[in-house]
Parts: C-alpha cells; sequence; structure tokens
C-alpha cells in the first residue's frame, strides 16, 4: 500500500503544459538502451511521434491531457517519469492524510498549487 507515501490529484492543463514544457523529458534510444533527453527540439518529437500525429510539445500535451485520445499510449511512452524536488522548507505534516491537514493522499484539484511550488 503506497497511500502514506504519495500524493496525487487532478492537475489542470495549465499545470501538465508547465509540467512537460519545463520538467517534461523524452526517451532516446541508444544502442538498445533508453536515455533521457530534454524536450528542446520539434524536430525530435516529430521524428519519434510523428506517425501518431504529434508534431510538437502543444500536441504533447494535448495528448497527455486526454488521456482518452488514441494516442495517449505512444505519447506516454515517450516521456519519462518527471523528476520533481521536495517543496521549499519540506514536507510539514507529512504523517497525517491530506483531509486531515497533512500532505500525502488525494489532494483532487489543489495538486495545482503544490506542483506549481514543485516545478
Amino acid at each position: 500500500m503506497v497511500d502514506p507515501f504519495i500524493t496525487w490529484g487532478y492537475p489542470n492543463l495549465r499545470t501538465v503544459k508547465d509540467l512537460i514544457f519545463k520538467r517534461g523529458h523524452g526517451s532516446i534510444n541508444k544502442r538498445n538502451s533508453k536515455t533521457r533527453a530534454p524536450l528542446t527540439d520539434n524536430l525530435y518529437i516529430e521524428k519519434v511521434l510523428g506517425k501518431y500525429d504529434i508534431v510538437c510539445l502543444e500536441d504533447l500535451v494535448h495528448e497527455i491531457f486526454t488521456p482518452d485520445s488514441a494516442n495517449f499510449k505512444a505519447a506516454n511512452d515517450f516521456l519519462h517519469s518527471f523528476k520533481l524536488n521536495a517543496p521549499v522548507g519540506g514536507w510539514k505534516k507529512k504523517g497525517k492524510h491530506f483531509k486531515d491537514g497533512g500532505d500525502f493522499g488525494c489532494r483532487h484539484d489543489q495538486i495545482n498549487a503544490l506542483l506549481k511550488t514543485l516545478i
């Protein structure tokens, strides 16, 4: 059970866009191993995901934000996990559930405020 160790919620489009633009990394296949590279060039995105009609960062954001889209799996497989730092000042009440005033658990749409500090 991972509940006391993670926090989650439902981010809005602006938060997803900021996260991908500032912290997004894509997969690069080199000699049968996947390495991460920052998403700085639309040409690379078009080269890898062009067959799915994803040609720029905006298209990638749209596919990730719309999980029931036809190309969500391809876009999700292309992106690496996001590496975020702890909030400035650390976690305040990491031993309590969010609904009880703590830090772990479901934050619903309040995840946007947390992600804003982490990005």
